[in-house]
């Protein structure tokens, strides 16, 4: 006899409800980062590292419920609809790019100690990028937590900002190495967290992506310059 669907349906809400935990961890983590960034406060950033050994493990923890999920209901016979099997690769998916930005901002804190030493001061555009890739990870976990597809799209359309905030930066340092206002390793400083701010934010994307693919059906891609929403073919 098949299995009732039902105990996967509550299976798959918890293993939701556990990502959702998790954005929030990666979240705090990207957060901690940053401040400790700016105040060059290395006691702070080395806490910010730590932040990522309970990630690494909830990221392990994650995957292997996902895939026994999906292996029990396949042996069990469980008709899964599709909005469920969606979900549940939907999960896996982010579960890897909430993994991919949690190692950007311990990349970020480590730096702290190199800030230090050479008294690096981070510009107010670093505040403003910072702060809007913080804001684009909450968006992600929100538009996940809430199905919301309109906010999803939302997050999409914010990469934009932080690609131009970047080059921005890199535009301002370049000038100030130029006329002796900074040093080369300083400014490389810059670069290199104005890099990883923009890699977190291709990750969030990412995330949004998957929250469309998850809530419409569609694939979601960039193309000549902008997202498109393709919806999957019809199966004869």
């Amino acid at each position: 006899m098949p299995a009732d669907p039902a105990q996967f349906t509550t299976r798959i809400a918890r293993l939701k409800a556990d990502m959702v935990a998790q954005s929030r961890r990666v979240q705090a983590l990207v957060e901690a980062a940053c401040d400790a960034a700016f105040v060059r406060d290395t006691a702070a950033a080395e806490r910010a590292i730590r932040m990522d050994e309970p990630i690494d493990r909830v990221d392990v923890e994650i995957e292997k419920a996902a895939v026994q999920l999906l292996t029990d209901a396949t042996a069990a016979g469980a008709a899964l609809k599709p909005e469920h099997l969606r979900l549940v690769l939907t999960i896996v998916k982010i579960n890897n790019e909430l993994e991919r930005i949690a190692d950007a901002g311990v990349t970020v804190a480590e730096m702290v100690q190199s800030m230090q030493a050479l008294n690096a001061q981070l510009p107010e555009t670093i505040r403003v990028i910072t702060n809007s890739v913080i804001g684009i990870l909450r968006d992600a976990g929100t538009c996940f937590d809430r199905d919301d597809a309109q906010l999803a799209r939302i997050v999409l359309a914010s990469e934009d900002a932080v690609e131009e905030f970047k080059k921005a930066i890199n535009r301002d340092a370049q000038v100030q190495v130029a006329t002796g206002k900074m040093s080369v390793d300083v400014a490389f400083l810059l670069m290199e967290i104005a890099n990883h701010c923009e890699t977190m934010a291709v990750h969030c994307t990412n995330i949004a992506e998957q929250v469309l693919y998850s809530t419409t059906g569609k694939i979601v891609r960039h193309m000549k310059g902008h997202w498109e929403e393709v919806p999957q073919p019809v199966a004869p």
